[in-house]
């Protein structure tokens, strides 16, 4: 038996990331110089002693496995538990794609049950945070709760743009508003749930019932479970959380790693590492005439231009004359001589052409650049770069 078992849904298509997640699970899109995004959520279940975790595929799952492989960088190699991939399946009594959150918890409900746990975490790969579930686990616990969401102060002008929870003074939960236009308060979901298994069953098998059910934690099982009057209640998070769901908000949170603020600087915590499938690249090397301010560079990076405010994955080249400034390069990228890059992000094993100026405006969202863009690019422009 296992007290609590983790269910990470990381099946995201991402489609709002455009190019970034055409041939990859948004989970899987790289970040922060030498992660994925899904490594702050594995992290946070190693950190957490989150021993037994279900991770859910379903959207270009091959990058995100290979990542992921036997779990041994966040200790979850284990005979008893440790991390299970589970993907969509097709067995005797049916089975298809995932057609929600709960429908993707519903189709492994047999995963669950085998560990018979008292409590199940529901979490996302999405997202950019460090939090103790423990934490989480223990407020859950302590006020008998059937569902316990955590939850987050967002700016008063963008609660419209989250589901809303509604609390007592006590945090019970009594009412959930999907995206009001005129919210009572500004405490959003984070899509962070721990539930009591046998209650959360319950209500999974009656959904999965219902033909006109989207089979959606937040539409569906949250709203039920209110209407039984169920002991819900929020935890407040007041860390740093992003959703990285945009091409602007995933520039931002890559950014935010620069600022010499509490979220920058938990990246050095020991306390708290975030632990990725690193690799054996050499170290970096500066040339002569470099220039490197206020940026993360990663291992096997040959640098002889200057980069500024930028994040370099691994394996990055930047030769003379070039000039990089709030930018993101993915690993294993080559930037010819004399190139301008400014408020770009450019893809995996990509060569930027030499003499190449793009830059996105400050109001304008930043510029995605792969080999197949650039030679779009340079079509459209006769060639010019």
């Amino acid at each position: 038996m296992k007290e609590c078992v983790g269910m990470l849904l990381a099946g995201g298509e991402g489609k709002r990331l455009g190019a970034l997640t055409h041939d990859i699970a948004k989970p899987a899109v790289p970040f922060g110089g030498k992660y994925r995004i899904i490594d702050y959520t594995l992290s946070n279940c190693t950190n957490s002693n989150i021993q037994t975790l279900g991770v859910l595929t379903q959207y270009s799952p091959l990058e995100l496995n290979k990542h992921i492989g036997n779990g041994k960088p966040w200790d979850m190699d284990r005979r008893d538990g440790g991390v299970t991939i589970l993907s969509p399946y097709t067995a005797k009594t049916g089975g298809d794609w995932f057609t929600g959150t709960a429908d993707a918890i519903y189709q492994n409900i047999h995963f669950i049950n085998q560990y018979n746990p008292k409590y199940v975490l529901v979490i996302s790969g999405d997202h950019i945070y460090q939090m103790d579930y423990r934490k989480l686990l223990n407020q859950h616990k302590q006020s008998n709760a059937d569902a316990t969401i955590s939850v987050i102060e967002v700016p008063w002008e963008e609660a419209s743009r989250f589901g809303i929870l509604n609390t007592t003074d006590n945090l019970r939960i009594y009412e959930f508003e999907e995206k009001p236009e005129q919210p009572q308060n500004n405490l959003a979901s984070m899509g962070i749930y721990i539930f009591t298994w046998e209650t959360l069953k319950a209500y999974l098998l009656k959904d999965a019932s219902q033909q006109t059910s989207s089979h959606d934690f937040g539409k569906d099982i949250i709203p039920a479970m209110l209407r039984d009057e169920r002991r819900l209640y929020a935890y407040r998070f007041d860390g740093y959380w992003k959703d990285v769901g945009t091409v602007k908000s995933y520039w931002e949170a890559n950014m935010d790693l620069l600022d010499d603020n509490e979220w920058g600087r938990t990246l050095m915590d020991k306390n708290w590492m975030v632990y990725t499938n690193d690799s054996n690249f050499p170290p970096e090397f500066i040339g002569e005439n470099a220039s490197i301010q206020r940026s993360l560079t990663n291992s096997g990076c040959f640098i002889y231009g200057e980069v500024q405010n930028s994040i370099l994955f691994k394996g990055v080249k930047v030769e003379s004359g070039c000039s990089i400034n709030e930018s993101i390069i993915h690993p294993n990228v080559t930037i010819g001589r004399n190139s301008n890059l400014e408020r770009v992000i450019v893809m995996e094993n990509t060569t930027v052409p030499e003499g190449t100026n793009i830059h996105a405006k400050d109001n304008e969202e930043p510029i995605v650049l792969n080999q197949e863009i650039l030679e779009g690019m340079k079509a459209m422009t006769g060639g010019e770069k």
